[in-house]
């Protein structure tokens, strides 16, 4: 574990392994260490890395009462700053989308993309989620349906190691403060749907039949022509977490 400096934010991150460089990206309210199983199963012949986003797990907070930083910017300044090029970029929910903005800039730069539990809402239909501010009861952040009940009953320690991970001293603060969307952000993912179908990169669209997401994650893979889908049949949104061994299946024969 390290930490670097990514635009003046103090960015914690994980890597292991050697080889062609495999960043994953968390989603919303998450952190790096999540993909710990995807480590597992691909540090063996690649560079995994992961890192936090700004105000998230174990990074820094930008400051309050100014806009967030924008995750695109943020994932540019990493890998610049790690001298990563031609990446392969696995990326769930918040990370998808992150993923989708850096690849309409840069159609052609990544080794392959794998979006997952994320896709491209229709035209004038990107909505962002406002965040009301947590309680100063609360210490670990609920879920949502991103797991599913099933988990939670029949592998409670997996479910509960989620809710431990993500709910850093960092993200509670955030959570008690959020910070204004970055305008470039929400600029970038409402013009998402007309620039994806440039991008000229390897694309996996993988997502968990429950998620409510699946419609978009179709739309992706329409929009992208040469991009492979998957639907794994059961999992939710964190279809990465739950459905693990599936997730790095599909994802390993998609590489190969």
């Amino acid at each position: 574990m390290a930490w670097i400096d990514v635009q003046g934010q103090d960015i914690y991150y994980v890597e292991a392994g050697q080889g062609q460089p495999f960043v994953f990206l968390h989603g919303m309210s998450s952190c790096g260490e999540a993909w710990w199983q995807q480590f597992d199963y691909f540090s063996s012949r690649y560079r995994v890395v992961a890192f936090d986003s700004v105000n998230h797990g174990h990074s820094s907070n930008s400051p309050r009462g100014e806009i967030e930083p924008d995750r695109t910017d943020e994932l540019e300044g990493f890998l610049a700053a790690l001298g990563i090029e031609n990446p392969i970029l696995a990326g769930n929910s918040m990370g998808g989308a992150t993923i989708l903005r850096w690849a309409a800039r840069h159609p052609n730069a990544a080794k392959a993309l794998i979006v997952s539990g994320m896709g491209v809402a229709a035209p004038g239909d990107a909505r962002f989620r406002d965040i009301t501010p947590l309680d100063h009861e609360t210490l670990f952040l609920p879920i949502g349906d991103s797991l599913t009940q099933k988990l939670r009953e029949e592998r409670p320690l997996m479910y509960e190691r989620y809710l431990r991970i993500r709910s850093t001293a960092t993200r509670l603060e955030y959570m008690r403060h959020p910070r204004k969307r970055n305008p470039r952000t929400i600029e970038e993912t409402q013009t998402v749907h007309d620039l994806i179908g440039n991008v000229k990169s390897p694309m996996l669209v993988i997502v968990g039949s429950l998620d409510g997401l699946v419609p978009n994650a179709k739309r992706l893979h329409s929009l992208v022509s040469h991009s492979q889908y998957e639907e794994i049949d059961g999992a939710p949104h964190n279809v990465y977490w739950e459905a693990a061994d599936e997730w790095n299946r599909r994802v390993d024969s998609f590489l190969g």
